[in-house]
């Protein structure tokens, strides 16, 4: 830099302000030291080799990288805002999640219990005492097994349940503290860009470590352990005793769909002209009910959904009229989707996720109408997937099947009910 000091320097600076060492005016700052200096300072040896700006440069120098930092600041108080509302949202999701395990545990190994028990009051219908001892004990050895069990489930979802809380509460704690110091660096640094150039020179540099050293902190939510872990593995042996045949009613398919001649396989066909498509998002409204309806007892079947990859399952009351069309509201529902390389699933009512990721090839539902209870099973890994409980039924209930409408492109997506391991 020139020794030539430029004279409209002396003109933007405070006249009361001097230099500490020569009592002469400040004109200069070096960045190195952070100080100001006078004509005097700028000759000596000690600032020789450092970089020195003009008072009203640096400070021009600094306000604009305090903006970009302002600006930078702000959009990171913004996610921190968003983190933390979802950490706390994800508290309420995982008590609620815990709580509807819980719930899904409970009823269904009360529902293993209460097919066995029948099955044990069937055997005993054939008079023979010796028989009725061995049921009586098979019974009682399967009741116990089924309650150590469910204890060990229930407890490892209370012990699941409450980590993951925790994790929640300190990452709650640890990004509220974050976004405190978000605000007040940038209430600070949003002062300092007002003040004047010999102010806002003042201790800049510790400003802008403070800044960057919040901007390198990571903001990321807490990792919490999924509670899939927590599946009810094994079904029932009395599931395949319940099985029904089910066939397809052609007069409530909707019509892209086509039937097999058998009544047991649902494709999409071709396309219709005036089928309404609904872009960029899935349409599941292609449907089909079975002929068969239940008003009473319980009932089991299997659907191969291997060759689908958006597909709904479930029971609907038996009120539609005979196209298929029929309220959300009459309808419980498991809904699987490839997206990508990833699946998800959902239920229906109300709307949730499941917390599975694999594939599924085959899937079991089970209706009990006395109880109201209906269930999804993985049938390939033998495990629940989703039941509901407690429901109400009213009039008859009918199996339905979906398949998603493609929006243009070509689809091979087929639905296939499996026949019964037993005669019905």
């Amino acid at each position: 830099m020139s020794k030539k000091l430029n004279p409209q320097l002396q003109h933007n600076i405070r006249e009361d302000a001097c230099c500490e060492s020569h009592l002469e005016p400040p004109q200069l700052f070096c960045d190195n030291d952070q100080v100001i200096l006078c004509g005097k300072c700028f000759q000596s040896q000690e600032h020789k080799n450092h970089i020195v700006y003009g008072i009203q440069e640096a400070a021009e120098n600094y306000r604009k990288l305090f903006q970009e930092i302002l600006n930078t600041l702000r959009m990171k108080l913004d996610v921190a805002k968003s983190i933390l509302t979802d950490e706390q949202e994800r508290m309420r999701v995982i008590q609620e999640e815990e709580q509807n395990f819980k719930t899904m545990i409970e009823s269904e190994y009360s529902m293993q219990f209460r097919l066995l028990s029948e099955e044990n009051e069937l055997k005993d219908c054939t008079g023979d005492s010796n028989i009725r001892g061995v049921s009586l004990n098979h019974l009682s050895r399967f009741a116990t097994e089924l309650g150590e069990k469910s204890q060990e489930m229930l407890q490892r979802l209370h012990f699941l349940g409450r980590e993951n809380m925790n994790k929640l509460k300190e990452s709650e704690v640890k990004i509220s503290e974050q976004l405190c110091s978000l605000q007040r660096i940038i209430s600070e640094l949003k002062n300092k860009c007002a003040e004047s150039a010999l102010i806002l020179l003042r201790n800049a540099r510790y400003y802008l470590e403070r800044s960057e050293s919040l901007l390198l902190q990571c903001l990321e939510p807490a990792r919490i352990t999924d509670l899939s872990s927590c599946q009810v593995r094994g079904m029932n042996p009395m599931l395949p005793v319940l099985q029904r045949h089910i066939t397809l009613d052609p007069e409530t398919a909707h019509p892209c769909l086509v039937l097999s001649e058998d009544l047991r396989r649902v494709r999409i066909g071709n396309i219709q002209q005036g089928v309404p498509c609904h872009p960029g998002r899935l349409d599941f409204s292609a449907t089909v009910m079975s002929l068969e309806s239940f008003t009473s007892g319980r009932h089991y079947w299997e659907v191969d959904v291997e060759k689908a990859t958006k597909w709904q399952l479930g029971i609907s009351e038996d009120s539609a009229d005979r196209r298929g069309n029929m309220p959300e509201a009459s309808k419980v529902l498991l809904t699987g989707s490839l997206m990508g390389t990833s699946y998800t699933f959902w239920v229906f009512p109300p709307l949730k996720k499941v917390c599975l990721r694999k594939q599924m090839l085959k899937v079991g539902v089970f209706l009990d109408y006395e109880y109201g209870q209906i269930s999804f099973y993985n049938v390939t890994e033998r495990s629940l997937i989703y039941n509901f409980s407690s429901l109400t039924f009213q009039g008859a209930l009918r199996p339905i099947f979906s398949l998603c409408i493609p929006n243009g492109d070509m689809n091979s997506d087929s639905l296939t009910i499996s026949l019964p391991h037993v005669p019905s």
